[in-house]
């Protein structure tokens, strides 16, 4: 829902104060419906329960790219997808950073690495089965991979970290086109619970990456490509029972799930149900009057709600504001004219005025100022500004001396933003507003969430015929690691010919070097020092200006039970095992 700018500004910037004393997480575990705290998801399991029975309903105001979990890189429907598709490994539901512990899922445990890390060997947990009845196999693993890699015009949308990382990536052309049963060399099942991966390179981190819902086995036999969101077959305790695209997602029991092959999920209420496309506004009104559990997107309440529940205690005691693991930026595209230049970036950087961007998303309850682009909760990140300005505001000056270093007076442009996110549309109009006082036009165009980056942003090619030279972007950790945050936004490899994420397109060879030299390090503390040389680097690039450490403020209702924030998750709510107190 639009609304005006400068009443929204004001009644935010009010709120934010009454939250002084709140923005940390407060002690106490309880979240009964009368004794809510304010916080206490950040900390703990709210309205902890092990009753089962009823419908957990849940809603957004898009729809996702894909509920195929080979096809999504939005972290939410990582989350979401854990219900119906079993990765190897997965993090353990748990409160802010204990969120972050990693541990195996559908794998029996951890990976057993070899050959100076170059192999790693996973074994599948035995008597798991689909929701069709049929065995889950460690080839339905390596064809998961395979499909979700080395398909990417047709599967554009996840990651591309095991096409990089396989030792043989160049000789096969994904399941699509080689017909064969083979696949790829460097995937091997010698059986059908041992899948053993072949790397062209050390990688330390690989437990984390195969936690990634592209592992979630996929039998050959029922893929159907882009369709298979039509069709998924679960591996996890619930499966689809209807799903109509762009409206409406109905998940239901899996009678086949077995608790005994299965540590983490409980299986609690009888039905999940997640309604698209619903304006944040009704989200919002729906999530007080308890007809929702919680926003599923987790990117928090408008700011026409936040004033209204930081004003009543009530309210305000079923909120959690916590840091999200993620950096809200503007990427500059390097490869459109004439932000090639780093001087005409370097003017961008000054030009922002980072108070008026950080007041317009709802002041800074939702998020500090950045000026790195690893986020400040990060493990290893360490603090540096390199392009300092008074009070955060910009300094027009500077950036008019890069403007004229970069042989420029004036630019035309565009910058590229979600128009289902209103937050960050807002944050782009406050950019062009700063940029305007420099001498750089950027006009705004919107595109829809479910295809930013499969149609719009994430396509090099859109992004230069429609000259988009900046883009809004808000960008969480694949994985709690320097690497697991820095690679698919900053390393050449990293970008696509659609569902790109390194939306800058920087490509230096000093920094894809420190990435891939620090991954194959054993040492974690030379792997930290390292990714702080990257982030530096990246910045003297200005390839990226960071904007804010973004923060949300999510609303939880007083009928949802097992409610905790999670780091992993991007301080997202662990969908895992929430149930309801509602029949």
């Amino acid at each position: 829902m639009r609304r005006s700018a400068v009443a929204a500004i004001a009644v935010v910037s009010s709120a934010s104060l009454l939250l002084a004393g709140c923005s940390k997480a407060d002690d106490g575990d309880s979240g009964a419906k009368g004794s809510a705290k304010a916080n206490a998801a950040t900390t703990g399991v709210v309205n902890a329960s092990d009753k089962k029975g009823g419908t957990v309903t849940y809603a957004m105001a898009d729809a996702p790219e894909s509920f195929d979990p080979g096809n999504t890189y939005y972290s939410f429907i990582y989350n979401f997808s854990r219900l119906y598709a079993r990765p190897l490994t997965t993090f353990k539901p748990g409160p802010g950073e204990k969120g972050n512990e990693l541990v195996a899922d559908l794998a029996e445990s951890m990976g057993v690495p070899s050959d100076g890390g170059k192999t790693w060997t996973y074994k599948i947990r035995k008597g798991v089965k689909y929701s069709d009845g049929t065995p889950v196999t460690a080839k339905d693993v390596k064809y998961a991979v395979e499909r979700s890699n080395f398909a990417r015009d047709v599967l554009s949308n996840g990651p591309n970290y095991f096409q990089q990382l396989l030792a043989d990536p160049a000789k096969y052309k994904g399941p699509y086109k080689d017909k064969s049963d083979k696949g790829l060399d460097s995937i091997q099942t010698p059986d059908d619970h041992t899948i053993v991966f072949k790397l062209n390179k050390p990688f330390a981190d690989f437990d984390y990456l195969v936690s990634a819902p592209q592992t979630a086995p996929v039998p050959k036999a029922k893929d159907k490509g882009a369709d298979y969101t039509k069709s998924i077959l679960s591996s996890g305790s619930y499966k689809f029972e209807t799903y109509k695209d762009g409206q409406q997602v109905v998940l239901v029991r899996n009678e086949h799930w077995d608790a005994k092959t299965d540590p983490l999920r409980k299986q609690y209420p009888d039905k999940i149900v997640l309604n698209l496309k619903v304006s944040q506004a009704t989200i919002d009104k729906d999530l007080m009057s308890g007809d929702i559990v919680a926003d599923l997107k987790g990117g928090g309440v408008d700011a026409q709600t936040q004033a209204q529940i930081l004003s009543k205690e009530d309210l305000k005691a079923n909120t959690d504001n916590t840091y999200g693991g993620r950096l809200v930026y503007t990427a500059i595209n390097t490869k459109v004219k004439p932000f090639d230049n780093v001087e005409c970036r370097k003017a961008v950087q000054y030009a922002i005025d980072k108070v008026s961007v950080q007041t317009s998303m709802g002041g800074p309850i939702r998020g500090d100022i950045a000026s790195t682009v690893m986020p400040n909760d990060l493990p290893g990140h360490e603090k540096f500004d390199l392009y300092p300005t008074e009070g955060n505001k910009g300094d027009a000056a500077k950036a008019k001396q890069h403007l004229k270093a970069c042989g420029q007076e004036k630019i035309s442009t565009f910058i590229s933003a979600r128009s289902d996110r209103q937050t960050e549309v807002d944050a782009a109009t406050a950019v062009v507003a700063s940029l305007k006082k420099v001498g750089i036009d950027a006009k705004i165009k919107q595109y829809p969430s479910s295809k930013y980056f499969s149609d719009y942003a994430g396509v090099p090619s859109f992004t230069k015929k429609e000259n988009i030279g900046l883009m809004m972007m808000q960008w969480g950790a694949d994985w709690p690691t320097g690497y697991g945050f820095l690679q698919q936004v900053v390393h050449g490899k990293a970008i696509g010919q659609s569902g790109n994420t390194n939306l800058s397109e920087l490509n230096d060879p000093a920094i894809n070097k420190l990435l891939d030299d620090a991954i194959a390090n054993t040492d974690e503390s030379a792997r930290k020092a390292a990714y702080v040389q990257v982030d530096k680097k990246v910045m003297e690039q200005a390839a990226i200006v960071p904007l804010s450490y973004f923060k949300v403020l999510n609303y939880r209702s007083p009928h949802g039970t097992n409610m905790t924030t999670s780091a992993a998750w991007s301080g997202q709510y662990d969908y895992l095992n929430i149930g309801t107190t509602k029949k």
